[in-house]
């Protein structure tokens, strides 16, 4: 089965986010779709796959046009696509959100699923269990949950978009070994990605996107530079590290212990100053979540002391917090930073200080035209942040940060930015740490952590286990460490 895009077109009012788009699919190969943030890439894919419909253009499957209207019509075709954030419900099974789509009646059928979901996990090499609840499980888990859905519902063409952003090394590795399977088998695989070692590590070929438009392709061996150009024109310089010497404690917590994630948290004990910048690393769950939401009094811990500034935060809410000068960014955009169907605009007229039942909504608009031309968001005051890409969601969340911060505690701060919005990200962070405000973060990117943090805390089964400077490390100390060994 073998897919063709001629001239498509994808227009949200003045927005072009696809120009005249022509890209051929093979059967049998895994096809890269390079790109920085805003260039149109998971925009064309959510053509491809149903998910949104094309202002112009057309689509062949093995040189027939073919139409239809959403991604229920496209999977019937054999198109299936893994979105950034899975689409999963998080109140039921593993082996419920399998059988979505499926059947109409799960009564006397549910056997039969299982045995199939099992036979089919074990194929790839997913240890998933049928009657675990979605929401303890990684971002990497679910991945896996919904290409075994899409597989189970006979796709022939699999779309991935951003699948190694959140998610481990291991489950990396089990993902691009599937990913290999596949195409074994002769199924199509099209991975959408900003990371040139992905594209390089797993793909036969690439196609670049830039601003909405085709700017080269390109078969292996890749030409890394060649690809950069491509991508920003002039290839991104990283940012420099913030050199403000630590001032006095911020966030102190002594024998923190609390629920939540897979692990919890356990006895933990630190000690945060002004202008420090500390990184977390660890396998996803191992308590950097619950680290961040109790220092943020987003979750009461079960036993230990906190203290802000010197104040003691025992049994004081996210509000309180909030009102000492903490503010947390999560890393689910649209489960818990965005709300689905609001615009722009109506998110600034949700955050600003009133105590009043008129909203003012021309200095909403206004302030979000700013914010929009500041953070670089390839959108408008009225777009509907569902309609914005994974990136400009992203900038759209650190617009909403406030000037003068006591703390930061930022969730994967940049999940699903190119190499150049990452730098310009943490260039207008360490603007914070010259104001003596501190900056707590977690990521799943080594590199990342290294390059911007003063020092590293390394999670591992609920705990601290490495507190060590940057300077004084490495990734491959570091890596040991996440698996438990440093």
């Amino acid at each position: 089965m073998w897919i063709e895009l001629q001239d498509i077109h994808k227009h949200y009012g003045p927005v072009k986010a696809n120009n005249g788009v022509d890209l051929k699919i093979d059967a049998g190969r895994i096809h890269g779709i390079l790109g920085e943030n805003g260039a149109g890439k998971s925009t064309l894919m959510k053509v491809l796959a149903g998910f949104s419909q094309k202002t112009s253009g057309s689509i062949l499957i093995d040189g027939k046009p073919v139409h239809y209207r959403n991604p229920a019509q496209a999977v019937a075709l054999g198109i299936g696509m893994l979105y950034q954030d899975p689409l999963d419900f998080s109140l039921l099974s593993v082996l419920d959100n399998f059988m979505l789509g499926q059947t109409s009646g799960f009564t006397g059928h549910k056997n039969n699923f299982k045995n199939a979901f099992l036979q089919l996990a074990e194929s790839f090499n997913f240890s998933l269990h049928p009657e675990t609840p979605i929401k303890i499980l990684t971002i990497g888990e679910r991945q896996q949950l919904e290409l075994l859905r899409l597989l189970a519902l006979g796709i022939q063409v699999l779309i991935l978009d951003e699948p190694t952003t959140g998610i481990s090394a291991t489950q990396k590795d089990i993902l691009f070994n599937s990913l290999k399977k596949l195409t074994a088998e002769g199924k199509s695989v099209l991975l959408v990605s900003h990371k040139l070692e992905d594209v390089e590590t797993l793909c036969d070929q690439v196609t670049v996107m830039r601003q909405g438009k085709v700017t080269g392709d390109m078969d292996q061996p890749f030409d890394p530079n060649r690809l950069l150009e491509m991508m920003f024109g002039t290839p991104p310089l990283p940012p420099a590290r913030c050199l403000e010497t630590p001032g006095s404690e911020i966030l102190m917590m002594k024998g923190i212990s609390g629920s939540g994630g897979r692990t919890g948290l356990k006895d933990c004990d630190i000690v945060v100053r002004q202008s420090e910048v500390v990184g977390l690393a660890g396998l996803e769950g191992s308590g950097q979540g619950v680290f961040l939401r109790i220092a943020g009094g987003l979750k009461q811990p079960t036993k230990g002391t906190i203290q802000l500034s010197g104040r003691n935060m025992k049994n004081q809410d996210h509000h309180a917090f909030n009102r000492c000068g903490v503010t947390f960014m999560p890393a689910s955009r649209l489960e818990e930073g965005l709300i689905s169907g609001l615009s722009i605009t109506e998110h600034f007229a949700l955050q600003a200080q009133q105590h009043r039942f008129v909203v003012k909504w021309q200095a909403a608009h206004r302030l979000a035209g700013r914010r929009i031309e500041r953070f670089r968001i390839k959108g408008l005051p009225d777009s509907q942040v569902d309609a914005l890409s994974g990136g400009n969601q992203q900038r759209l969340l650190l617009s909403f940060l406030p000037m003068d911060p006591v703390l930061l505690l930022l969730e994967n701060p940049t999940r699903g930015l190119d190499m150049e919005s990452v730098n310009w990200v943490w260039q207008h962070l360490q603007k914070y740490c010259l104001n003596q405000t501190s900056i707590i973060f977690s990521s799943s990117e080594l590199d990342e952590i290294l390059m911007v943090a003063d020092r590293i805390l390394v999670f591992f089964d609920g705990r601290i286990i490495k507190d060590v400077k940057s300077a004084e490390t490495n990734a491959s100390n570091l890596g040991k460490a996440i698996a438990g060994k440093g």
